[in-house]
């Protein structure tokens, strides 16, 4: 299948920030009912600043003229380590593939996509957080388990 991978541009806020949606609602189990109208706005704001400077690059995956699949990466600076001297990381997220388009190499396509991206940036600390479903994939591709880092759960 001759499937169509482009970079988005400001002209796809809208489908990006639909797409985003969607992908929220299905890792979270959300139903339709559930307001997501400030994550909307937010995701529109986001868009609209990171893609123009740059900290953000998304992948849009087309089967004819019909969105299929999508795939981001966001860049940002911590204070650089040993490890990391330049400090700059990246972190993959919104991967999302249409469940009838599963299972013919999409996902893994928009990864290596987002990868290269980083590589091409000079970033090689990369991360994401993945769902079980996804996982098996991230781990083809290479990325492992983190045993460090942890996270400080907000009160309910």
């Amino acid at each position: 299948m001759n499937f169509i991978y482009k970079t988005a541009t400001q002209q796809d806020i809208d489908i990006l920030v639909t797409t985003r949606i969607e992908v929220l609602r299905a890792a979270n189990k959300l139903a339709d009912q559930v307001d997501m109208s400030e994550v909307a706005a937010q995701s529109r704001d986001y868009y609209e600043k990171a893609l123009k400077d740059g900290s953000h690059t998304a992948i849009l995956v087309y089967d004819k003229d019909q969105i299929i699949g999508a795939g981001g990466i966001s860049y940002f600076r911590v204070m650089p380590t040993y490890h990391n001297p330049t400090g700059r990381k990246a972190y993959i997220m919104n991967m999302y593939t249409n469940p009838a388009y599963r299972r013919k190499g999409i996902a893994y396509q928009t990864l290596n996509l987002l990868v290269a991206d980083a590589k091409n940036k000079g970033i090689d600390a990369i991360s994401l957080e993945a769902t079980e479903m996804g996982r098996p994939l991230y781990e083809k591709f290479g990325f492992t388990g983190m045993n460090d880092e942890m996270e400080l759960k907000k009160s309910v």
